[in-house]
């Protein structure tokens, strides 16, 4: 017997999308952005990558007042940087505990609601596109949760703890933008890349009661987050030595667009977040000293918010994260000039 408890059928994401349709100039943005993407990933077009914004979307409010100091300074810096912000509403957890993300609870402060936040992400989302002319990242913790946003997404991170998830890479091989996939918590790099040949590939599989058929992801990608070893501690993986390693890792197999984005914050920084600064520099020194690498570094992610560092939930600082501490906007401003001109 299934000791689950079935609480209701929830919309399925077509009756979300035909509740909440995009508009076509909302559609006409993000295919620009989607093109300009792929020619980022397939080398056509220079600019570094930018993923940058909260551990966490907690607040629609904040986030978009973020968006739009971010707008302003990505205007200035778009000859050299193209910026995709992170509007993450699915936050996995550890141990399962804690605010999972706007999805389950779109106010952190009263409990799971799975319908209201379903349509919370969907119509910040929208805003985002709507505002401020930014479509967005988010991660891909649950797949089948992937097509309430699949008209409205740029990117999509597949994080460590489900890499090796058969159902992620799968439904990565069928999305048409850019997937990253992240190093294992436990840092073994094979798991990342064999995760990567998946996406890359065509497969039949079940997916939302459907039968359906991937073409294959030419577009997914190496995310170097760092690890934990095997006492606990936090090692780093971005350092010039490991890139080197990833692209002999690319070179030993037929992989379609070889590609790495940095993940400044996790493991690699141990969560100190200003960190980020010098990592981020770090990387593009890397760049700068070899040209194969600088082939291969597309981008950095880095988790910034309004306030710098985190609060437990219930604090109501606003535009503070709740999840893993983030870099504030000063900091932010100033990182993303510097990057523009050294890049």
């Amino acid at each position: 017997m299934m000791e689950m408890e079935f609480l209701r059928k929830l919309p399925t994401p077509q009756e979300i999308k035909e509740e909440f349709p995009l508009y076509r100039e909302i559609e006409q943005i993000k295919a620009e952005r989607d093109q300009i993407l792929k020619n980022i990933f397939e080398g056509k077009d220079d600019r570094l990558l930018l993923l940058i914004g909260p551990c966490s979307a907690d607040n629609e409010d904040a986030v978009l007042d973020y968006l739009v100091r971010l707008r302003k300074a990505a205007e200035k810096v778009e000859d050299r940087i193209f910026i995709v912000p992170r509007i993450y509403t699915n936050k996995p957890r550890t141990i399962g505990a804690g605010y999972k993300g706007m999805l389950h609870q779109p106010d952190p402060e009263r409990g799971t609601d799975m319908l209201k936040g379903i349509i919370a992400i969907r119509e910040m989302h929208m805003r985002a596109v709507k505002e401020t002319g930014f479509t967005c990242a988010d991660e891909m913790l649950y797949p089948e949760n992937h097509r309430y946003l699949s008209d409205l997404l740029a990117y999509v991170a597949v994080g460590a703890r489900s890499v090796e998830d058969q159902q992620h890479r799968l439904t990565a091989s069928g999305l048409g933008i850019p997937v990253g996939m992240k190093n294992p918590t436990g840092g073994d790099l094979t798991v990342m890349m064999n995760s990567i040949i998946a996406a890359q590939s065509g497969h039949t599989f079940l997916y939302r009661g459907w039968e359906v058929r991937t073409k294959g992801n030419t577009y997914a990608h190496a995310i170097l987050r760092g690890y934990v070893d095997k006492f606990g501690r936090n090692m780093p993986n971005y350092h010039y030595e490991d890139l080197r390693y990833l692209l002999e890792l690319y070179h030993e197999r037929e992989f379609q667009n070889p590609a790495v984005v940095i993940d400044a914050n996790h493991s690699n920084s141990g969560k100190e977040y200003m960190e980020q600064i010098r990592i981020s520099k770090d990387v593009v020194h890397s760049c700068r000293a070899s040209e194969e690498i600088r082939r291969l570094v597309k981008g950095l992610m880095i988790e910034s918010y309004i306030e710098d560092g985190a609060q437990k939930v219930g604090m109501h600082c606003y535009g503070k994260s709740i999840t893993d501490p983030c870099l504030g906007w000063d900091k932010s401003e100033r990182l993303i000039y510097e990057l523009a001109e050294i890049w």
